[in-house]
């Protein structure tokens, strides 16, 4: 009697231990779940890791320029954005490079995206910063004083596709002691220079402001009056 309860249950024991062991998981991967908010799918797998996706959106809220500006993503044009719009992306996992072009400035960042994660990169800032210089432009970039006058180099800066006729003109504020009536004077001095720029290029010129003669000359930095473009 005693044997027959001993094989009852060792054989519940190893029946137990199948069962254990035969139980099925799903390795199945889970389909990333819907949203609503995305209205593209980017099969952008060039440097992805897997066939999952994450998602990615593209944004210029704080952008000025309402036109819409084209998004690059590992090479490839996706879509556009502008300010009041963002693009919604569904990428497969991986390292991406994703970029926002104004001619023929772009921005570019670098991004890894996993599944079932929500990433947001807005180029806002950096192409202000980059667009600074990115239209036809003039900058003082330094002066120095030069016997009764100031040195100062302009500097053109033509980042378009074609060449341009730029003249600025520019003045500096000063003060000086009168040599006929030992009275500080004030007054100011104003000159233009002109430069054809080709296209793509910076080109520095000097100009020449002279000073009223007097004593103890003191000027401040000078600035553009205006520019001209042609």
């Amino acid at each position: 009697m005693k044997l027959i309860v001993l094989i009852m249950t060792v054989g519940c024991m190893l029946a137990a231990g199948c069962v254990a062991t035969t139980i099925k998981t799903n390795d199945t991967p889970l389909s990333p779940p819907s949203d609503a908010g995305l209205n593209k799918t980017v099969n952008a797998s060039a440097n992805g890791t897997s066939a999952l996706k994450g998602s990615l959106s593209v944004s210029i809220a704080g952008f000025s320029d309402p036109a819409n500006l084209s998004v690059i993503l590992d090479n490839e044009t996706v879509g556009t954005v502008n300010p009041t719009t963002t693009l919604n992306l569904k990428v497969s996992e991986g390292n991406h490079t994703v970029m926002v072009c104004v001619d023929p400035v772009c921005v570019q960042e670098n991004v890894t995206t996993r599944f079932g994660r929500y990433q947001n990169i807005d180029f806002s800032e950096r192409l202000h910063k980059e667009l600074a210089n990115a239209r036809p432009t003039v900058r003082i970039i330094g002066c120095y004083r030069n016997g009764n006058a100031i040195s100062i180099d302009v500097e053109f800066i033509n980042p378009s596709k074609k060449d341009l006729f730029m003249s600025v003109a520019v003045s500096c504020g000063y003060s000086y002691i009168d040599d006929r009536t030992s009275i500080r004077m004030g007054d100011s001095a104003r000159g233009r220079v002109v430069q054809n720029v080709g296209a793509g290029q910076r080109i520095t010129k000097g100009l020449d402001l002279h000073f009223a003669n007097g004593n103890s000359i003191s000027y401040s930095f000078p600035v553009i009056e205006e520019l001209t473009i042609q």
